[in-house]
């Protein structure tokens, strides 16, 4: 059986349970979006964030009358 298990890597007990789980060879696999390039669902590629707020804030500057 498989889990699938989320740890919060910027808490001291999240760190230091990755550090144990890296001690097994067999049985234990890390899947890192940024090392593979996927993109968990839900996110956005920087490219998509930067189009998305780009887009809003020439709406709300256009809004204001700002541009």
């Amino acid at each position: 059986m498989i889990h699938t298990v989320k740890i919060d890597d910027n808490t001291r007990n999240g760190k230091k349970i990755i550090n144990n789980l890296r001690r097994y060879r067999k049985g234990v696999e890390f899947e890192n979006p940024a090392a593979t390039g996927i993109v968990p669902e839900g996110y956005m590629t920087a490219e998509e964030f930067e189009k998305e707020t780009t887009k809003i804030i020439i709406e709300r500057c256009k809004e204001h009358g700002l541009l």
